[in-house]
C-alpha cells in the first residue's frame, strides 16, 4: 500500500498540479491512515472494509481531531480508492459510504474597517523593513491574496501601469486582482526605496525580502503579522489570513458583486465565498443589536 501512495501522490502532483501544501497533506493523512491499517494486521489494500475505515475516523476523534480534520482525512482517503479503482487495483470502495463528519460553519475571524486602519498605521516609515511591512500589509488587504501568494510574487508579478497584481493560487492557477491606490503608493515606496537597500547590490526576482536580501516565509510574515497586532492593541485573534477574510467582508459590505470577489479570491465554488455574505449579516445583528434601543 505504501507504493501505492506514491503513486497516487505522483498522480496528483503531476497530472493533477496540485498546489504543494495540499499533496503535503494528503501524503501525511494516507500514511497515518496506513499506518493504522498495518497495525490492525492488514496486509494488502484488498483487505481493507469500510468497518476498517470507520476505525480510522473514530481513532482520529478520540486524538481529538475536529470535524473539519476528519472530513479533510476522510476526502484524501476517497480520492485515493478513487484513483485505485480507476488503476484498476481495487474493485470495490470501502469508503464508498462513509458520510463526513458532521461539520457546522465556523464564520471566519475580520477586522472592522477601523481597526483594519488601525493595524495597517502600524509600521509607518521610519526604518527599511518599516516600508516593506506596510507594503506587504497594505497589499494583502487591498486583495485578499494569500500568505503563500504574497511570499511567492516577483517583481515582475506587478503591472505599475495599470495596477494590478498577478498572484499564483492552488494549482498554479494564475488570477489578476487590483491593488488600489494605498497598496500602490505602499510598494512604489517600497520598490524604489527600501527594496535597493534590502538587496544590497544583490539579485533576486523576489518581491519582498528579508534583511539577507532573500525571500520571507511563512513563518516571518507571520511574526511580522502578530508584532504589528501587539502594537495597534487589537484584542481579536489576528492572523495572516484575517487580512483575506477582512478584504472580502469589506467589499461585500460596501455593495460588491459576489461574483467579483469570487474571482478576486480565487475560489472555485462560489459556495466558499457565500461564507462571507454570513459574516456580513452577523455584523449587522451586532450592530443592531448594539445601536438599536430594543436590540
Amino acid at each position: 500500500m505504501h507504493n501505492l501512495i506514491d503513486e497516487y501522490i505522483n498522480f496528483l502532483s503531476v497530472e493533477k498540479g496540485a498546489a504543494r501544501n495540499s499533496i503535503e497533506a494528503y501524503s501525511r493523512d494516507l500514511n497515518r491512515y496506513w499506518t493504522f491499517i498495518r497495525e490492525r494486521g492488514i496486509p494488502s489494500v484488498g483487505g481493507i472494509a469500510p468497518d476498517d475505515v470507520i476505525a480510522y475516523l473514530e481513532s482520529l476523534r478520540r486524538i481529538g481531531l475536529s470535524a473539519t480534520s476528519m472530513n479533510r482525512n476522510l476526502s484524501a482517503i476517497r480520492g485515493f480508492y478513487k484513483y485505485l479503482i480507476r488503476e484498476q487495483k481495487i474493485d470495490l470502495d470501502p469508503a464508498a459510504n462513509i458520510t463526513s463528519a458532521k461539520t457546522w460553519m465556523r464564520l471566519p475571524d475580520t477586522l472592522s474597517q477601523e481597526e483594519m486602519n488601525l493595524l495597517l498605521a502600524q509600521p509607518g516609515s521610519a526604518s527599511v523593513s518599516a516600508v516593506r511591512d506596510k507594503a506587504m500589509l497594505e497589499l494583502m488587504y487591498a486583495t485578499g491574496i494569500r500568505v503563500s501568494e504574497l511570499i511567492s510574487l516577483t517583481i515582475n508579478a506587478m503591472n505599475w501601469q495599470v495596477g494590478y497584481v498577478t498572484a499564483l493560487g492552488k494549482g498554479g492557477k494564475e488570477r489578476i486582482v487590483p491593488v488600489g491606490k494605498s497598496a500602490y503608493e505602499c510598494l512604489t515606496e517600497y520598490v524604489e526605496q527600501a527594496r535597493p537597500a534590502l538587496l544590497a547590490g544583490r539579485k533576486s526576482t523576489v518581491l519582498f525580502l528579508n534583511k539577507s536580501g532573500k525571500g520571507l516565509t511563512r513563518q516571518g510574515f507571520w511574526k511580522i503579522v502578530k508584532k504589528y497586532a501587539a502594537s495597534a492593541g487589537l484584542q481579536k485573534k489576528i492572523h495572516p489570513h484575517t487580512f483575506r477574510h477582512s478584504f472580502a467582508t469589506h467589499l461585500l459590505e460596501g455593495g460588491a458583486d459576489l461574483r467579483a470577489v469570487q474571482v478576486m479570491l480565487g475560489h472555485v465554488d462560489i459556495a466558499t465565498t457565500q461564507i462571507y455574505t454570513h459574516v456580513s449579516r452577523e455584523r449587522l445583528k451586532s450592530i443592531h443589536k448594539k445601536y438599536h434601543p430594543r436590540g
